[in-house]
């Protein structure tokens, strides 16, 4: 079932579990538990410390546990977790089989000492590139803390189940029957909803921090450029992400990366966590930037957080990219993650056989179309200007599907359903003024970017379009602070020029730094 070299690579993966793993398999006589039987058994061939049983009975089907022999260590799947699953599966047989999960020592001490008994289901898709983070993360948790259980479920396979608990959006999670949260998580953003305390004592940490000679607000191309910059010039660097990977990490295939020919957001995302990690960048994730403190008379810049730290630094690099923006438009936050959704790729597979439309004609709207045509009964696109934006090839693409239709000088006004998932949409026809209703059962939202500046407005200059305003070298109109990638008016929103910005951000910082006063810098020493 699996290819050879996949093959080979998990057996050499297999070699280091350190103790004996249980398969139990729950199963029935349709195709799919044909189909899972035999990845596992192909699996168990691969090592002798693992085993299979075919006696499970998890009413999901097929399903299968991983268990830890002798003990009560175990994660869950329902489904067959190949496509960007695959990866989590491997995983979860490692680390149930002993193999340590790579994690802080802080905060595998903190999973541990979690006093609650949780179940986690996580509703995913084999063909999301986000949900392996949060699944990972929950098999983490569940592995290190037994008294916490986690089942991923492939939404695909369980289409009642899906339609029962209204499920529209990927990864969806939810804790003792109840929903916890959408989208992707990390372990440390798990864990800080699980702990009430968390916060306090993390911010407590977090003030506590020596000033850095330059922090990085932001943890994407231009974040990683200007953290791997600063650090090899031997400055005391952090670099504070609510993620890494920024908008990366949601980015199926990238093939305009120089020197890379194809590549993958989640792949590219690793890469950039790895080469950060090989300097000595203090990475402070989970974080949010809340508001920009520049210093008076040499004193250092301060950045206060969402829990209420502070941290400091002799210089900043403001690399907080941007977001998906939003129709605004009635509906639209109402039914969010109910039928409002913007990742194709994501979310896709979960309406199957329904009619959906997708919002902009752009490139990154027409590829949506092209995608969702192959999965989808029916495309709507609608587009606002006269004629598509998108280059002439995914166009001609788009022309030769037939369950695709293209409607131009349409503004969307409404996105309207029964309150608990999409039921259509209404939009006006801007040739002759009047009103339409599509009937659909799913939105992609896919009109451009925001710049993440919002914090900032009041304290550095920014553009009419809420860009933060930079001059040559990367410098904003707060002295010591320089920015880079999405968030700035550099044109050309590409992941190629945020690492060249970036980079040149930290340049220019360091730069700064050995030109200031000496008192300045022994100033900012004591702070």
């Amino acid at each position: 079932m699996l290819e050879a070299d996949l093959r080979n690579a998990l057996h050499s993966y297999l070699g280091k579990l350190e103790q004996p793993v249980e398969l139990v398999a729950s199963l029935d006589a349709g195709p799919k538990s044909a189909e899972l039987r035999e990845l596992l058994r192909e699996i168990v061939s691969l090592s002798p410390l693992l085993s299979l049983r075919e006696d499970g009975d998890d009413a999901r089907r097929p399903s299968f546990r991983i268990v830890r022999s002798g003990s009560d260590v175990e994660v869950a799947f329902a489904g067959i977790p190949l496509g960007h699953e695959f990866t989590s599966l491997v995983l979860a047989l490692l680390q149930v089989g002993g193999y340590a999960p790579k994690v802080s020592p802080e905060l595998a001490d903190q999973v541990r000492a979690l006093q609650g008994d949780w179940k986690f289901e996580t509703f995913m898709s084999l063909s999301c590139h986000s949900c392996p983070d949060t699944v990972q993360a929950l098999n983490t948790l569940s592995v290190l803390n037994p008294r916490i259980r986690h089942v991923a479920i492939d939404g695909a396979l369980f289409p009642q189940e899906v339609e029962q608990r209204q499920v529209m959006a990927v990864p969806s999670v939810f804790i003792d029957g109840k929903p916890f949260d959408q989208g992707r998580m990390s372990l440390e953003q798990i864990v800080a909803r699980l702990d009430s305390q968390a916060a306090q004592r993390e911010a407590r940490a977090l003030d506590a921090r020596p000033v850095y000679d330059l922090l990085v607000v932001g943890g994407g191309p231009a974040g990683a450029a200007a953290a791997i910059y600063a650090a090899r010039k031997g400055i005391r660097t952090g670099m504070l992400a609510e993620r890494i990977g920024g908008q990366v990490a949601d980015t199926l295939a990238i093939e305009n990366l120089v020197s890379v020919p194809h590549t993958e957001g989640p792949q590219l995302t690793a890469a950039l966590e790895q080469h950060v990690q090989a300097y000595e960048v203090d990475i402070l994730r989970g974080q949010q930037a809340q508001e920009l403190l520049p210093g008076e008379s040499g004193e250092p810049v301060g950045v206060r957080l969402a829990n209420g730290a502070t941290l400091r630094a002799r210089s900043v690099v403001l690399a907080t990219g941007a977001r998906w923006r939003n129709m605004n438009v009635p509906g639209e936050q109402e039914y969010r993650n109910k039928g409002v959704t913007y990742c194709p790729h994501c979310d896709g597979p979960l309406f199957k056989g329904k009619r959906v439309a997708v919002i902009g004609g752009g490139n990154s709207g027409v590829e949506a179309a092209i995608d969702l045509a192959g999965v989808v009964a029916h495309v709507t696109l609608l587009e606002f200007d006269p004629q598509l934006r998108a280059d002439e090839v995914l166009q001609r693409k788009l022309r030769s599907l037939p369950n695709v239709r293209v409607i131009t000088r349409a503004q969307t006004t409404e996105v309207v359903g029964d309150g608990a998932k999409v039921g259509g949409l209404l939009y006006t026809d801007r040739a002759t003024g009047t009103s339409q209703r599509l009937d659909l059962d799913g939105v992609f939202v896919q009109i451009g970017l925001l710049p993440n500046a919002e914090w900032l407005r009041g304290t550095v200059a920014l553009s009419a379009r809420g860009e933060v305003e930079v001059e040559a070298r990367g410098a904003t109109s707060v002295a010591g602070v320089f920015a880079a990638g999405d968030v700035t008016t550099t044109p050309f929103k590409q992941i190629v020029i945020a690492m060249g910005e970036g980079a040149k951000a930290a340049l220019s910082a360091f730069d700064y730094l050995i030109r200031l006063p000496a008192q300045q810098a022994e100033h900012a020493e004591a702070a």
